[in-house]
C-alpha cells in the first residue's frame, strides 16, 4: 500500500514536469500556427480551417492503428514517449518551409501540421491510457486540477513572453517563428526525458489481446455510450468555432502577435483561477452535473465575440471563456475515465478518440463553410446554439447516471 502510494506520487511529479514541457511546446508553436500561416505564408480561410481540421482527419487513421498497437503492448510508456518525440520532429520541418517556393509554402505548412498529428495521435491516445493506469480513481480530480493549473500558469508566462518577442518584428517576418519552432523542438527532448522516467507496471500480454478482441462490444456499456453522444455533440459545437476565432481576431479585428498573446493569456489566467473550483465542484456534485454548467458557459463565447472588434473587449471575452474552458478540459477527461471500466479502458478511449477526431475534422470545415456562404455572425451564432443545446443532453445524461447509481446502491 505504502509503496504503491509512493510510486503514484513519483509519477505525479514526473507527469507535472512532462506536462510543463508539453505546455511550453504548444504555447510557443501551435498557438501561432494560424498567425504564421496568414501573416507570413498568406494562407486562405480554407487553409486556416484545414490547420484545425486536417490533423483530426489524419488522427482518425492514427487512432485505428494506435488502438491495435496499444492493445498489444505490455508497457505503454516507451510507445508514448517515442510517439511524442517523433511528433516534435515535425517542428524542424516547419522551420524549413520558408525555403520552399512561395506558391508551395502555405500548402506545405498545412500538410506538415496535419501529418504531425499521426504520431501526435499515437502519443495522446497512449498517454491517456497510461495516465489512467498510473493515477488511481480517488486522486484524479485533485491531481488533474492541480496539474492543469500548473500547466496553464506556465503556458500563460510562455505565451506572454513570446507575444512580446514577436511584437519586436514585422508580422510578415518568418525568422522569429522559425526560432520558436526550434525552441519548441528542444523542449520536446525535455518532454521525452520525463516521460521515460515514469514508473509503469507491466501488464499481462494475453489480457491486452483479449481486450482488443472485444472490438465494438464496448458500445454495449450504456454509461460510456451516453457520454459519447453528449461529448461528440458538444465538441462539434465547440470546435466548429476554433478557426472562426483565429480568422475573426486576425482578419476582422487586426490582432498582432502581441494581442493574440494577450487574448491567450487572459484565457489562461481565468483557467488558473477556476481549475481548483471545477475540481471541488466535480467531487461534490459529479462530473456529469457540472458539464451542464460548462456547456452553457461555453455557449456564450461565440456570441459575445462578434459584438465588437475592439481588441481590449476581445481580451475580456476570452478571459470569461477561460473560466469554462478549464472545466471543459478537466470534466470531459475525468468523466471519460469514470464511465470506462479498467479492463477495457484503452479500447474505450481509442474508440472515443477516433470518433472525436472525425468530429474535429468536420466541425472546423463546417464553420469555414458557414463563413464563406453566410457571414461570420451567422457562423458564430450557430456555434452558440449548438454549444448551448448540449446542456440538454448533459442534463439527461446526469439523470440517467444518477438513476443507475441509485439502483446499484440499493
Amino acid at each position: 500500500m505504502g509503496q504503491s502510494f509512493s510510486i503514484t506520487k513519483v509519477n505525479e511529479k514526473l507527469s507535472i514536469r512532462n506536462g510543463i514541457a508539453t505546455t511550453i511546446i504548444l504555447n510557443i508553436s501551435n498557438n501561432y500556427f494560424p498567425l504564421f500561416a496568414i501573416s507570413v505564408l498568406g494562407a486562405t480561410n480554407y487553409q486556416v480551417g484545414l490547420i484545425s481540421s486536417l490533423p483530426q482527419f489524419v488522427g482518425m487513421f492514427a487512432m485505428l492503428i494506435g488502438s491495435i498497437v496499444l492493445s498489444r503492448l505490455e508497457e505503454k510508456k516507451k510507445f508514448t514517449a517515442y510517439s511524442f518525440l517523433f511528433a516534435r520532429m515535425f517542428l524542424i520541418a516547419m522551420f524549413l518551409v520558408i525555403f520552399l517556393p512561395a506558391e508551395y509554402r502555405s500548402w506545405a505548412f498545412v500538410l506538415l501540421v496535419g501529418l504531425m498529428n499521426l504520431p501526435g495521435s499515437f502519443a495522446n491516445l497512449s498517454w491517456q491510457s497510461l495516465i489512467g493506469d498510473l493515477i488511481p480513481d480517488q486522486r484524479r480530480s485533485g491531481f488533474f486540477s492541480e496539474r492543469n493549473k500548473i500547466m496553464t500558469i506556465v503556458g500563460m508566462i510562455a505565451t506572454f513572453l513570446i507575444g512580446l518577442l514577436l511584437q519586436q518584428f514585422d508580422k510578415s517576418d518568418p525568422l522569429p517563428f522559425q526560432i520558436l519552432f526550434v525552441i519548441a523542438f528542444l523542449f520536446g527532448l525535455v518532454e521525452f526525458y520525463y516521460l521515460m522516467k515514469h514508473i509503469e507496471r507491466r501488464k499481462n500480454r494475453e489480457i491486452n489481446k483479449k481486450k482488443f478482441q472485444l472490438g465494438l462490444h464496448v458500445f454495449k456499456y450504456k454509461p460510456f455510450v451516453y457520454f459519447l453522444v453528449c461529448s461528440l455533440f458538444f465538441n462539434f459545437g465547440w470546435q466548429m468555432a476554433w478557426s472562426l476565432f483565429s480568422i475573426y481576431q486576425i482578419k476582422y479585428a487586426g490582432a498582432t502577435a502581441f494581442w493574440i498573446s494577450l487574448i491567450t493569456v487572459s484565457n489562461q489566467i481565468a483557467q488558473i483561477a477556476s481549475f481548483s473550483w471545477w475540481g471541488r465542484m466535480a467531487d461534490k456534485h459529479s462530473n456529469a452535473k457540472m458539464l451542464i454548467l460548462v456547456s452553457l458557459g461555453m455557449a456564450s463565447t461565440p456570441f459575445l465575440t462578434i459584438l465588437s472588434t475592439n481588441l481590449v473587449y476581445l481580451v475580456i471575452v476570452n478571459a470569461s471563456s477561460g473560466l469554462f474552458v478549464s472545466g471543459t478540459v478537466l470534466l470531459l477527461f475525468n468523466h471519460l475515465l469514470e464511465v470506462t471500466k479498467e479492463e477495457n479502458r484503452s479500447l474505450c478511449i481509442s474508440n472515443y478518440n477516433i470518433l472525436l477526431a472525425l468530429v474535429a475534422f468536420i466541425a472546423p470545415q463546417f464553420g469555414v463553410f458557414l463563413l464563406e456562404y453566410t457571414n461570420i455572425n451567422t457562423a458564430m451564432i450557430i456555434s452558440t446554439i449548438l454549444r448551448g443545446s448540449s446542456a440538454i443532453l448533459f442534463f439527461f445524461m446526469f439523470i440517467y447516471l444518477k438513476r443507475i447509481n441509485s439502483n446499484q446502491s440499493i
